[in-house]
């Protein structure tokens, strides 16, 4: 509903809120200060039942509940296609709003292809896959709870979990298994900006993009985002012009109009690329 993070509003930059019907969740990156608090609620209709607090800016993250009880189970629905959400957790709720144009793009194109979800989290991109006609989609992530949740979402999209796999794997530990599961007809690269040392952008997305063709089939494309107030939008063209030059750039994205940014250089950002290597490495 406000994507203050983007600085079109530059007092409101710390506050991004999000609507899941009957759950209003407020972010805020920086202390709102009670004044704020109350005037917020203030203007939050009658109608929405809950109202949760998200303090970005504290380590721990923590949650505070401003009106009503927190619903059991609470869902995004997104296209007609549902995805559960959890509030006590984690940092983030399972879904990310801004990565909507990216769903739409890989369920538009997923039909009868092979997919490889890498950093699948909780296989947004699978679902949307699935919903699409994909055959096939394998889901990567070292994290097997996350994973848990990606098969739940199928089962709340009623899929054929036939036409799924999730490996909670190391994916730099992985291409040999990868290889021999593969070749794919797409890849999606949808990393976290940063994350301790298992994936550090400079030296992480280098080692991937050099690996790729092994996974790739003939004229395979490739997905990659990129989201981080630290990587400007140059910064995945730059990664696929040097580690990946047979790979060419057929469109780019952003997170569109709901998720407006003052400065274009951030946000979000999607390129989508065809390999024009038809020969996988042995």
């Amino acid at each position: 509903m406000f994507h203050g993070r983007g600085g079109c509003t530059p007092s409101w930059r710390h506050l991004v809120v999000d609507w899941y019907p009957p759950l209003l969740h407020i972010i805020s990156y920086a202390d709102p200060g009670e004044p704020v608090i109350r005037e917020l609620l203030s203007q939050i209709p009658g109608h929405v039942e809950a109202v949760l607090l998200q303090r970005r800016d504290l380590a721990d993250t923590p949650m505070t509940l401003l009106r009503g009880e927190l619903p059991q189970e609470i869902f995004a629905v997104e296209d007609g296609l549902r995805y559960a959400l959890f509030f006590d957790r984690d940092r983030n709720v399972g879904f990310f709003p801004d990565m909507r144009v990216g769903r739409r793009l890989v369920r538009e194109r997923a039909a009868e292809r092979r997919i490889l979800n890498l950093f699948a989290y909780t296989c947004g991109f699978s679902v949307a896959a699935i919903a699409g006609g994909a055959s096939q989609v394998v889901n990567l992530d070292m994290n097997r709870n996350l994973l848990q949740v990606g098969r739940d979402n199928h089962r709340l999209n009623g899929h054929d979990l036939r036409r799924c796999s999730f490996l909670s794997h190391d994916l730099f530990k992985s291409f040999g298994k990868l290889r021999r599961i593969g070749p794919f007809d797409l890849v999606i690269i949808d990393p976290p900006g940063e994350q301790g040392e298992s994936f550090q952008p400079h030296r992480h997305w280098p080692k991937l993009l050099q690996r790729l063709p092994e996974l790739l089939a003939p004229e395979g494309e490739i997905l990659a985002a990129v989201s981080s107030p630290h990587l400007g939008r140059r910064f995945l063209a730059n990664q696929f012009e040097t580690s990946l030059p047979t790979a060419d750039l057929v469109e780019s994205y952003t997170a569109g109009d709901d998720f407006p940014e003052n400065d274009p250089d951030k946000g979000l950002h999607l390129l989508w690329f065809r390999n024009r290597n038809r020969n996988r490495n042995p």
